[in-house]
């Protein structure tokens, strides 16, 4: 059973920067596609960033595109999403996410085998 926590969320003013981690246990998942997803209160999950397995391709929102970077460490078994110039409206609970079969911009909510907890973050303006 493949375990996925994520860390690192918090408070942090407008404009400030927070760095999320997930760490994966069960099973080593550098075969798997992983990535970020995001819930804002009263609203539905959205994709936020993947990465492929080697890493060497990443996917991005347009909301956060030049802001966010997804990476991750296969050595490890762990994704990271760094934060940058974190706007009110990055408000929500993020949640790691890992797939076997999905691509890029093709990964979305319904279709992720496993997921993390989620950790919340929140930006005062």
């Amino acid at each position: 059973q493949v375990q996925l926590v994520e860390s690192g969320g918090g408070l942090v003013q407008a404009g400030g920067s927070l760095r999320l981690s997930c760490a994966a246990s069960g099973r080593t998942l550098s075969s798997y596609v992983l990535g970020w997803f995001r819930q804002a209160p009263g609203k539905e999950r959205e994709f936020v960033a993947v990465v492929s397995w080697s890493g060497g391709s990443t996917y991005y929102a347009d909301s956060v595109k030049g802001r966010f970077t997804i990476s991750r460490d296969n050595a490890k078994n762990t994704v990271n999403l760094q934060m940058n110039s974190l706007k009110p409206e990055d408000t929500a609970v993020y949640y790691c996410a890992a797939d076997r079969k999905c691509s890029g911009y093709g990964c979305n909510r319904d279709g992720m085998d496993y997921w993390g907890k989620g950790t919340p973050v929140t930006v005062s303006s």
